[in-house]
């Protein structure tokens, strides 16, 4: 059984947003992003609810905008660093906690965001962004080691 499209953008909403927040850094960006995502999803949703993870989709969707919306303003406009946008009071999670994510690199933010907070497998993890299952638990093992670091929790975790 299927989800009509309503019913999942309901359901899925709130964790795709939270996870592209965390991807890009950016809660506005983020929202546009998903917004669109959820947009080609409403269109195609014959096809993306047979999908094996439609929030998969609609997150990799909304990643690969990010991506096509910056290969076409590195054309027009000279590189500037991104803006630092603070989550606004919906993500009730440690600012220390949230600030550290912020400072991974893209692509280990990115696997942060969707095996640990999306919950998804490896495997999917590593079809959604298009890398391998190896380098999927790499970048994994490499943002929870920067984070304990940058939250001094060596010694607090076993």
């Amino acid at each position: 059984m299927t989800l009509d499209f309503a019913d999942f953008y309901r359901e899925a909403k709130d964790e795709c947003l939270r996870t592209v927040v965390i991807s890009t850094g950016d809660q506005e960006q983020a929202q546009d992003l998903v917004a669109e995502a959820f947009a080609r999803a409403c269109a195609s949703w014959r096809q993306v609810s047979r999908h094996p993870n439609p929030k998969a989709w609609v997150v990799r969707t909304a990643l690969n905008v990010r991506i096509d919306r910056w290969r076409i303003r590195r054309r027009e406009l000279p590189l500037t660093p991104p803006m630092d946008t603070v989550m606004r009071d919906q993500d009730p999670a440690d600012p220390a906690v949230i600030a550290a994510v912020r400072r991974l690199p893209e692509r280990q933010r990115q696997v942060v965001a969707l095996r640990l907070l999306l919950d998804l497998d490896t495997e999917t993890t590593a079809e959604t962004l298009g890398i391998s299952p190896g380098t999927v638990k790499a970048h994994l093992s490499r943002a929870v080691a920067a984070l304990r670091e940058a939250l001094d929790l060596k010694e607090q975790i076993s």
